[in-house]
């Protein structure tokens, strides 16, 4: 047996970099999955802990060697998490505030309603000290704003009102407040009132990129009115504002969205673009192409448009993370070694790892390393086939690489989504060689003849092929059929899917096909992962039973995000006022009632329906959205009571027993979930 495992471990020793970034995922995931901060100790206790096995690794034979180093890795991970954690760490408002709000603009985007965002810092809230002001804050705007448009670094000025970030819209759903620390926003909140400048822009290095980029987007948009030009913004600088919902809903809907962000996908478009042309440029010129090394030249230049691509793009963690595999690739060329493979992947992937060890659990990380990891392995196998002609060989490869990234990042995006595109590999065929053969060679064209006052004319040139894209995408997600919706996994179908894939890729021998038992097992789990009975919203104004027909609402309006964030996850989703008439749930005024087993539930809406109610009408539970005063003969969920627990869910236990887990229980204690001191009166009342 020993023999075995020496022979096995041997067998991986000319690709265990690529189970680098693994271990140290597997540590950062660790530190994420916590169901609490742990205390002070621990930290120097794990960096002993790591240093002790990297000492021992060069005591022991080298079979151990690799599992010693490896755990020393899976130990930096969650010390990576900690720091980035304490290093973003900032004020979090921890009550509701009316009143002014003063801060310098330093980031401008649109939220799902199309309403225009607005980042702040530099805040200033009134009565608020600035230790417990939030570092930053994000504001929607609603009516009538003023028509010149904000320039990057004015100081703005606004009333109205501003929260903390909102919790999970169910127990174990998707936290906002963990992406909200990770970004620095303390607060964000909305205005109805005119948004008035305070002061002129102030500049310093990242505001003179955000207001270039700006001046970039406005360009743009007035040579390409609509739609195309917002595309074309968003695949510029990443500015997709200018994109209505509907466009950007079809672009999912035909798996296409992917063109929009800005991903590996352009970074290598764009940076092997400007490799290719300067490569076969300088060889035709023989007396250059003998004397330098043009390949390293052309691969000099792409690395630097690239970087300057990604400072334009806004820098977010998705667009470093596609420059640094772009990068990696790059200097593989400077060093001559090969450009693509799964020990570039895996330096790309810890680069980005320690740099933002919170990206391991966005979806944007986990779609397209799995896409470029299955994409690198397939064209492994398909090494050494020859194909004729040529433009047999394209078609080929093409057709190929769509089916495999698709294959690869379906699972991840039906996972983080909820719904799956059947006919993405047809619209990614027509749609992808017009990005790549008209959009972002005219996008550069455009970039290079901006200074003589050609650029409308390149831009024309990519309208062309960005209107082709959005009707492909009208057209396929049309069809009947075109996305099927599935309902959220457990917790640990994530972890078991991606290191059964993992191990599929990573391990060398026939033991690699043990990972497909893995795929299957998560697979088995996804489709026997249960969805709660009863969810009641952490307003205490909706609640959902779970019903043969689907889920049933209390309420037709009110609570509408949290009511979508419900439906998408039990994979079924519809309008709130067609779940609001479905059986399952007893309606009368203001009053809504759930039997599950031998409890009841009663929801009572409204000042008015809940005086009227005496004690607790006979139900076992009761959930309101007003404060309730006194004791009641049941356990009362109002307010006051969900601010602590958050989210509920209901479910039977085997003996018929109600079971309540609130979200706080499955988000724990962490410094994102931690609630803020509530200081009250420094708010100005809501007049």
């Amino acid at each position: 047996m020993q023999a075995v495992l020496r022979d096995a471990l041997l067998a991986q020793r000319g690709g265990l970099i690529g189970w680098l970034p693994v271990c140290l995922g597997i540590g950062i995931g660790g530190y994420f999955a916590l169901p609490r901060e742990p205390d002070g100790w621990v930290w120097p206790a794990l960096a002993v802990g790591m240093l002790a096995c990297v000492l021992c690794a060069r005591l022991v034979p080298v079979t151990l060697r690799a599992l010693l180093l490896g755990l020393a890795t899976v130990v930096v991970g969650p010390l990576l998490a900690k720091a980035e954690s304490s290093w973003v760490a900032g004020p979090v408002l921890g009550f509701r505030y009316y009143g002014p709000i003063e801060g310098r603009l330093v980031e401008i985007d649109q939220s799902a309603s199309e309403a225009v965002r607005l980042t702040l810092d530099s805040v200033r809230l009134d009565r608020m000290e600035p230790a417990r002001t939030p570092v930053r804050v994000r504001v929607s705007l609603h009516g009538e704003q003023p028509d010149a448009p904000f320039l990057p670094g004015e100081t703005l000025i606004l009333t109205r009102h501003l929260s903390s970030p909102p919790g999970p819209a169910e127990p174990g759903g998707f936290d906002f407040r963990r992406f909200a620390w990770f970004n620095e926003l303390g607060a964000i909140g909305y205005t109805q009132t005119p948004v008035l400048t305070l002061t002129a822009p102030t500049s310093d290095w990242h505001l003179a990129v955000f207001t270039a980029r700006m001046r970039i987007s406005t360009a743009i948009q007035a040579a390409l009115p609509g739609d195309p030009g917002g595309f074309a913004a968003a695949l510029a600088i990443g500015d997709r504002s200018g994109m209505s919902v509907a466009s950007q809903q079809n672009l999912r809907d035909a798996n296409l969205y992917h063109i929009v962000s800005i991903s590996g996908l352009h970074m290598g478009m764009l940076t092997g673009f400007i490799f290719v042309i300067l490569r076969v440029g300088l060889s035709l010129w023989p007396a250059l192409a003998l004397r330098v090394p043009v390949k390293k030249i052309a691969a000099v230049v792409a690395l630097i448009v690239g970087a300057v691509y990604l400072a334009l793009s806004g820098g977010d963690v998705a667009t470093e993370r596609s420059y640094i595999m772009v990068a990696v690739l790059l200097v593989a060329i400077l060093l001559d070694r090969q450009a693509l493979s799964l020990r570039g992947l895996a330096v790309a992937a810890i680069i980005v790892l320690v740099m933002h060890p919170h990206a391991l659990t966005g979806p944007g990380f986990q779609m397209s390393f799995a896409a470029t990891a299955a994409l690198i392995v397939a064209f492994r196998a398909l090494r050494g086939s020859h194909l004729r002609p040529p433009w047999v060989r394209a078609g080929v490869t093409l057709v190929i690489s769509s089916l495999v990234a698709g294959l690869a990042s379906a699972p991840f995006a039906a996972l983080h989504f909820n719904q799956i595109s059947h006919y993405g590999l047809i619209a990614n065929l027509v749609t992808v060689p017009m990005i790549g053969a008209v959009v972002m060679p005219a996008m550069v064209a455009a970039a290079v003849l901006a200074p003589v006052g050609l650029a409308p004319a390149a831009l024309w040139v990519a309208g062309l092929g960005l209107r082709w894209t959005l009707i492909v995408a009208e057209t396929v997600a049309g069809w009947d059929g075109a996305v099927s919706h599935v309902k959220t996994p457990a917790p640990e179908v994530l972890p078991i899917l991606a290191l059964a894939l993992l191990w599929v890729i990573l391990w060398q021998g026939r033991a690699r096909w043990g990972g497909l038992a893995g795929v299957v097992a998560a697979l088995v789990l996804w489709v026997q992962s249960p969805r709660p009975t009863l969810l009641v919203a952490d307003s205490g104004g909706l609640i959902g039973l779970l019903g043969p027909e689907g889920r049933s609402l209390s309420a037709p309006r009110g609570d509408g995000f949290t009511a979508g964030i419900w439906m998408e996850n039990d994979g079924a989703p519809v309008d709130q006022e067609l779940a609001a008439q479905r059986p399952g749930l007893i309606g009368a005024e203001g009053q809504t009632s759930a039997v599950m087993g031998g409890s009841r539930i009663l929801q009572v809406r409204g000042k008015t329906a809940l005086v009227g109610i005496a004690d607790c009408n006979g139900a076992d539970v009761l959930i309101t959205n007003q404060p309730v005063a006194g004791q009641r003969p049941c356990a009362v969920y109002d307010p006051i009571r969900l601010r602590q627990t958050g989210a509920l869910a209901f479910n039977l236990a085997a003996d018929g027993t109600l079971v309540i887990t609130t979200a706080s229980d499955l988000a724990g204690q962490r410094p994102w979930t931690m609630s803020p001191p509530r200081r009250p009166s420094l708010a100005v009342p809501d007049q």
